[in-house]
């Protein structure tokens, strides 16, 4: 008796232990799949055994149990491991009829499992060696008696239990990969020491396969995650509805060069998978996991058409040579390549430093126990290892400031001589309303022609710079040599680009945008809504540069018209009364215009020198203090924001105002060219109303406690103060709130 005993404890039934669902089956006795006691132990004494007392049927019933969650748990590991499932066709355990109940559940293999599943046999192992001893020490009793089996077997009515409710819980629920782990760290924390040094041990095997796949992951930037387990995935592995998002973006990258296909697999091809995450790895450092990922696969394989900064380029040609050399410049430019320096994988990530990220992986893996901090703190350390490296590709082989420093000049209108140049060039082609064939290739002449009398042969970056239309068809380029790069779009699609309502438009010019060619690596720094940002405050600055020069160049013609008439007069040509009547008419006007082109100096100095100049020594501060890529990027967000933010271009109301400004004096600048001879009182009286309206309405928002009294315009003070030092905008912003004062008119100018 005592000898079946010892074999049902392993799994194996007779005629004095037998199976009860076995035994039923075997009657004919339908067993019910939803049955109550489907999911409990099926191991009892045979009813027709009489000779046993009720004491002794009770301990044998109690731990016979053990035996058949042996058999369960050794059925999970023999599947989970891909062995051969040793049973009869007949036998149908409860974790088979657990997978019945899961219907349209498809089983799918999976390391985690696997790596459970070796746990399970440790404790399995250490079950059958128990077993074992009991049976050598009954074999050596002249006595055995049954306590000698229920002595060495109590620990295991703690352990096989519980693990027995986990695997059915498994099964039952198709849980794998991170949520196995996640199931497996909750159960760890329990009072019972023996079930926790036990779970334990079984999610160190499962950590055994997440360090191996970190390991691929952030040592050679290889995802290696065979069944989709990994919290890191690939971007096809995501929900159709975030792919058909995703297309317009998918379809921007396809148009880059095939040599930069690790761009696209840096923006959109790995993503968290939070369904895979486990609960106790935070967000932030999965994020890290993720992107030190990244940057290893793409420092170990570099773009082929990447070169040092230094070396000699396209840009280094002189314009001249680029506009009327053009064969010429490209042979000297393939003959000079082949003194470029192509750096490789191995020394933009030292084999040095992947050992070392390799060790600090190792050491997670061969600690008994999971500990929250080192993790944390080793992934934390990787990450810093590959944004250093990273941001020494960038930053410094990439000449990352060089291209910032040319974004300034042309995007935000550093270069003034430039811009005021071409301001002047295409001054009359403005007026007229563009042409949709020919926009592009009109703006082409006066661009080029203020490139030549302003740019140097020292400026490689101009060549970077091109003039687009976005409603029209092409861009204009500011070179003529076509470059071997990678075009980043700026904003994508045209209708990013103008972003401004088109019934704020000034004229069909508005859309007028720059578009920025960037090689690699760079595209990783300047994102497509990284460029997107910058030409709308370009478009912003143009357009206030253009009504200020609009502003200046009226004021020039009604000088020269004085001393033409000055002239005139000193000839006897022309009657002094009927040139004093004149100039008395157009006071007025002139005093209008000195009141648009007061508010409009001073926003434009404001923007200019309290935002962006200050906002820039900014970024050049944290560009030589820091050296990590992560932190860079989010400098220059801030850097962008703040420059949106300062610049009211986030606050509808007020960029309303300015666009509507704006919108007037250009008007008034067209109607005082067109009226040198009559005037119509009317129109301007309309234009000096809407005006004094709009700009008392702007110095009225700008002056509340919420925009002046807060951080977000530290300079707007200065602004304000400038504006109102004579308190004139104070006492007729004060007057366009009171409704009984009557409204401006041209005499309140007098």
């Amino acid at each position: 008796m005592l000898h079946e005993l010892l074999l049902a404890l392993l799994g194996y039934t007779g005629d004095l232990i037998i199976d009860e669902r076995e035994h039923r089956t075997s009657l004919g006795i339908p067993l019910s799949l939803d049955a109550p006691s489907a999911d409990k132990p099926t191991f009892k004494l045979a009813p027709d055994v009489s000779f046993i007392q009720p004491s002794e049927r009770d301990v044998i019933e109690r731990v016979v149990t053990l035996g058949f969650y042996y058999r369960e748990l050794d059925c999970f590991a023999t599947k989970s491991r891909n062995l051969s499932w040793i049973r009869s066709a007949n036998n149908e355990s409860p974790l088979s009829r657990a997978t019945e109940l899961s219907k349209g559940k498809k089983e799918k293999q999976s390391v985690y499992r696997r790596a459970i599943a070796n746990g399970i046999v440790e404790v399995l192992s250490v079950y059958r060696s128990t077993v074992l001893h009991i049976e050598q020490k009954l074999l050596s009793d002249p006595l055995p008696i049954l306590a000698t089996v229920t002595q060495g077997l109590n620990k295991f009515f703690v352990l096989l239990p519980p693990l027995y409710e986990l695997i059915l819980e498994i099964e039952r629920d198709g849980i794998r990969g991170g949520r196995l782990l996640n199931i497996l760290y909750k159960r760890c924390h329990c009072g019972v020491p023996e079930l926790q040094t036990c779970i334990q041990r079984l999610l160190w095997h499962g950590h055994q396969v997440m360090y191996n796949q970190l390991a691929s992951w952030m040592v050679y930037g290889i995802l290696h995650d065979q069944y989709g387990e990994f919290f890191v995935k690939r971007q096809e592995n995501m929900d159709t509805e975030r792919d058909s998002s995703q297309t317009d973006m998918l379809e921007k990258f396809a148009r880059m060069s095939t040599n930069d296909a690790s761009l696209s697999n840096w923006h959109l091809k790995f993503h968290i998978a939070l369904d895979m995450l486990p609960e106790y790895i935070p967000m932030g450092v999965a994020e890290s996991i993720l992107f030190a990922g990244k940057a290893a696969g793409l420092l170990r394989n570099p773009s082929p058409a990447f070169r040092f900064h230094d070396v000699l380029s396209p840009q280094h040609i002189p314009r001249k040579s680029q506009t009327s050399q053009v064969y010429k410049g490209r042979f000297y430019m393939q003959k000079e390549s082949s003194l470029d320096t192509k750096p490789t994988g191995q020394e933009l990530l030292p084999q040095s430093e992947a050992d070392k990220i390799e060790s600090m992986l190792q050491d997670l893996k061969e600690s008994s126990e999971f500990h929250r901090r080192s993790f944390e703190n080793a992934v934390n350390s990787i990450r810093a290892i590959a944004a250093s490296h990273l941001w020494q590709l960038v930053v410094v082989r990439a000449d990352l400031n060089g291209h910032l420093k040319a974004l300034k000049e042309y995007f935000l209108l550093a270069k003034g001589d430039f811009f005021q140049s071409f301001l002047e060039e295409s001054r009359q082609l403005m007026r007229l309303p563009p042409r949709q064939s020919t926009a592009e290739a009109d703006l082409m002449v006066p661009f080029q022609l203020a490139a030549i009398k302003t740019i140097g042969d020292e400026d490689k970056y101009f060549s970077r710079v091109s003039l687009r239309m976005p409603s029209f068809s092409m861009p204009v380029k500011s070179s003529q040599v076509d470059l071997p790069k990678a075009k980043a779009y700026v904003g994508g699609d045209p209708s990013v680009l103008s972003d401004t309502p088109s019934d704020m438009s000034l004229d069909g010019w508005d859309g007028i945008a720059l578009e920025y060619f960037v090689d690699w690596p760079l595209q990783l720094f300047f994102k497509q809504e990284v460029l997107s940002r910058y030409c709308r405050i370009f478009q912003y600055l143009l357009r206030l540069k253009r009504t200020q020069m609009e502003l200046e160049k009226s004021w020039a013609s009604v000088m020269h018209q004085g001393h033409s008439d000055f002239a005139k007069r000193r000839n006897d040509c022309m009657d002094y009364s009927v040139s004093q009547q004149r100039r008395q008419r157009f006071r007025p006007m002139w005093r209008v215009r000195e009141h648009m082109a007061f508010l409009i100096r001073n926003l434009q100095f404001y923007i200019q020198v309290d935002v962006i100049e200050s906002q820039w020594n900014v970024l050049q501060a944290h560009i030589q203090d820091s050296h990590d890529f992560t932190e860079m990027v989010g400098f220059h967000q801030e850097y962008l924001s703040a420059l949106i933010s300062q610049s009211f271009l986030d606050i509808g109301s007020v960029s309303r105002i300015l666009d509507g400004i704006m919108k007037l004096c250009l008007q008034f600048c067209w109607k005082m060219e067109n009226q040198e001879t009559s005037i119509n009182t009317a129109e301007l009286e309309h234009i000096t109303e809407e005006f004094n309206k709009k700009s008392n309405s702007l110095y009225t928002i700008l002056r509340s406690s919420r925009l002046a009294g807060s951080q977000r315009a530290p300079f707007l003070r200065r602004f304000l103060l400038r504006l109102n030092f004579n308190s004139f905008f104070e006492a007729t912003a004060r007057g366009v709130l009171n409704v009984v004062r009557p409204r401006p008119s041209l005499s309140v100018l007098q």
